[in-house]
């Protein structure tokens, strides 16, 4: 079901993750997505994979809630591996009329799976231990340079919280419009792909009209409560960074090295 996709949502809890400052999160998160582009031979894709899996289990979160974030994109990743089974050059070891499989399109397909996986479970621990709040005052002050440029750091940053906050939301609104079209008799499984096509639009009006009813309400409750961007507000809670960031800047800055020094001592290693 749509509803049970996790993506974009925050689970409050008592981790050393939950506890990082917020900053040191999304700065380490984009050096996370730095370093799965950055393994390139089975040694530092699998030290890459094990930091997720190590992230995961500091953030105390089920396994099945982090899978719940890949049930989205399972099509594309399953799809984009296949393509790279079947058409990557090489030596093939199996061919079938124009088909054929080698032992890079293998290697391949084995490495877009992993660096996508990698990618979103890496970024799901980041939505998943820090709430909206926290990412909207991280990332003000990550931009704030930029005010010098007269950009309007804090309405970036607000707009960037609020479209990740209403993804579960989004995701709920369309789960109750298919349960409503289908108790009307409405079919979205049977049928070639232009009836399928057809079969959306009962569905993406009524959302529409919902996601614009919802955004005018949250502009009259922002006008309501005197919101004028961010000129002049204060911040209730003053971000600090502790030892435990630290420690996070060093587990990262370790497998970073084991990253490239698997890639300098090991560059002929098959991909």
């Amino acid at each position: 079901m749509i509803r049970d996709v996790a993506l974009g949502q925050f689970f409050p809890g008592e981790s050393t993750l939950h506890k990082m400052d917020p900053r040191v999160k999304i700065a380490l998160a984009m050096v996370q997505v730095t370093l799965v582009f950055l393994a390139d031979n089975f040694f530092s894709l699998t030290a890459v994979a094990l930091q997720v899996l190590l992230i995961i289990t500091a953030s105390k979160i089920s396994l099945k809630t982090y899978f719940k974030s890949i049930k989205m994109v399972l099509f594309l990743i399953t799809f984009t591996a296949i393509l790279n089974l079947f058409y990557s050059a090489g030596d093939p070891i199996f061919s079938f009329w124009i088909l054929k499989i080698t032992r890079e399109g293998i290697n391949n397909s084995i490495f877009v799976a992993v660096r996508v996986v990698s990618l979103i479970l890496a970024s799901s621990a980041l939505t998943f231990t820090t709430s909206p709040t926290d990412i909207t005052d991280a990332l003000e002050r990550l931009m704030k340079p930029l005010a010098f440029f007269k950009v309007r750091v804090h309405e970036i940053a607000m707009m960037m919280t609020i479209a990740l906050r209403f993804i579960p939301t989004l995701l709920e609104e369309t789960d109750k419009i298919m349960n409503a079209q289908k108790a009307r008799g409405a079919d979205f499984e049977n049928g070639g792909l232009i009836n399928k096509i057809r079969s959306m639009l009962p569905i993406l009006v009524p959302l529409f009209v919902s996601s614009f009813r919802r955004a005018y309400e949250l502009a009259l409750a922002m006008e309501c409560r005197c919101y004028q961007g961010g000129n002049g507000r204060t911040k209730m809670k003053t971000l600090h960074i502790t030892s435990r960031d630290i420690a996070g800047i060093g587990f990262v800055g370790v497998f970073l090295t084991l990253l490239i020094a698997f890639n300098v001592f090991f560059p002929n290693t098959p991909r």
